[in-house]
């Protein structure tokens, strides 16, 4: 069983990505102690699967390391992966969360050799790279997975290959007898970092994600271009040829009603970011072409949107596209609407306009229910700012649709009211 000290004056950060950890760390340094929780086997989250930061093109590497090496060297933090919260009870000052440690199969004495994956020949859909890929049954989540500790997949308990991947391990770190554990901790406040999840691009029938073949999303293109994704940085369509002319849809499901009613806010600059990484992998050989309803790029943005407008690879059509329908004699979707930029000019506004491989600007919603635990949402799904969630706050995407610097900052601002809480605790027991 796992022991764990926590009490009344603990924060606990529900979810390890760039918002969960900022905060963990923010509250942590401020001499609070602090219990970070992350249902994945490693931290890290979504801008983990970046390949670029926009509007800088960085890369997201940089401030992970940083962050790890400062969790690292935090005596105040303690991090468990593979944790769910399945209950919280109680007040703000006094919460008690009930919490389930699935197994990972792989103790502490791992030191990610890798002979455990080289023994196993069973393969599973990589999440890491949205299923665009496979992975071993034993594996390590990606190069900077914190903890740098492999994990063998449920699927492989009780069949040969698991016993292979036993055998295999120099250092006696595999243990196939572990099984779920179940803990509770206390808190004085808990901070929800659970980050976002894509929308289902399969609900937007007319544009035939998962029907018609080259037809992406933008979270599958962005690891497409990442060296170390599915197809080791080529832009690749369904029959390995080299994707030359890629058109990209905005409010792929959002700002619809039909669909999300939000704007999700990122979707605008990370399409204009990654015409940028057309360019950078094909040169002047790459075309981009943009369907827009608006693009909003504000403030500190501007300047990288017209830099994207002067490259003569990109094109912008307004237009909400209808349908995406199959050139059957080359496998390549036609992209079918109006383009409203003809409109009062006499010529014809209809297109259908045959491109290589389609992207689609994917929106943003929360990852999990909040109102189950008890929180206050609103209309998204995100978490209010509301009393009535006491000492309970969200961070980052787990409050609205944001970008990466603005969920850094959305998660500071939630720690230092956590840290508000506690010290109300400690002032009343003092």
């Amino acid at each position: 069983m796992t022991e764990v000290v926590a009490t009344n004056q603990t924060i606990v950060v529900v979810g390890g990505g760039i918002s969960g950890m900022t905060a963990a760390l923010e509250a942590a340094e401020c001499g609070k102690q602090v219990i970070l929780l992350e249902k994945n086997p490693s931290l890290g989250g979504r801008v983990s699967q970046l390949y670029k930061y926009f509007p800088k093109l960085c890369f997201p590497t940089c401030g992970m390391e940083i962050n790890l090496r400062r969790i690292k060297a935090n005596r105040n933090l303690k991090v468990f992966t593979m944790a769910e919260v399945s209950g919280v009870s109680g007040q703000s000052g006094d919460y008690t969360l009930d919490v389930t440690l699935s197994p990972r199969y792989v103790n502490e004495n791992c030191t990610a050799c890798g002979k455990c994956s080289e023994a196993v020949s069973s393969e599973f859909p990589n999440e890491f790279n949205y299923g665009l890929n496979q992975r071993k049954g034993a594996y390590l989540p990606f190069n900077m997975a914190y903890p740098q500790r492999y994990v063998i997949d449920p699927k492989l308990i009780g069949t040969p290959d698991a016993d292979k991947a036993k055998a295999a391990c120099p250092t006696n770190a595999i243990d196939l007898e572990m099984t779920d554990q179940k803990i509770q901790l206390k808190a004085g406040a808990i901070i929800w970092a659970t980050g976002w999840q894509p929308f289902d691009a399969a609900k937007i029938q007319p544009y035939g994600y998962g029907r018609i073949p080259n037809v992406i999303t933008s979270v599958e293109f962005e690891r497409m271009a990442d060296r170390m994704g599915p197809t080791g940085g080529k832009l690749l369509r369904a029959d390995g040829k080299e994707a030359k002319d890629i058109a990209f849809i905005q409010c792929a499901g959002s700002r619809d009603n039909n669909y999300l009613k939000h704007c999700s806010r990122i979707c605008c600059m990370a399409t204009l970011k990654q015409t940028t990484f057309v360019r950078e992998k094909l040169g002047e050989n790459g075309k981009a072409t943009v369907y827009y309803i608006d693009i909003r790029a504000i403030d500190r943005f501007e300047d990288f949107y017209q830099k994207v407008q002067a490259d003569k690879n990109v094109s912008f059509i307004k237009s909400k596209v209808a349908n995406i329908t199959l050139d059957k004699e080359t496998n390549s979707p036609i992209l079918n609407g109006n383009n409203l930029e003809q409109s009062g000019t006499g010529q014809d506004m209809r297109y259908a306009n045959r491109h290589d491989l389609v992207v689609l600007a994917v929106g943003m919603q929360p990852s999990i229910d909040f109102s189950k635990f008890g929180l206050k949402i609103n209309e998204e799904g995100f978490i209010d700012a509301d009393s009535s969630n006491g000492g309970m706050f969200g961070a980052g995407c787990a409050s609205d649709a944001l970008d990466v610097n603005r969920a850094v900052q959305n998660a500071t601002a939630s720690a230092l009211r956590a840290v508000q809480i506690i010290n109300q605790v400690a002032g009343a027991e003092g």
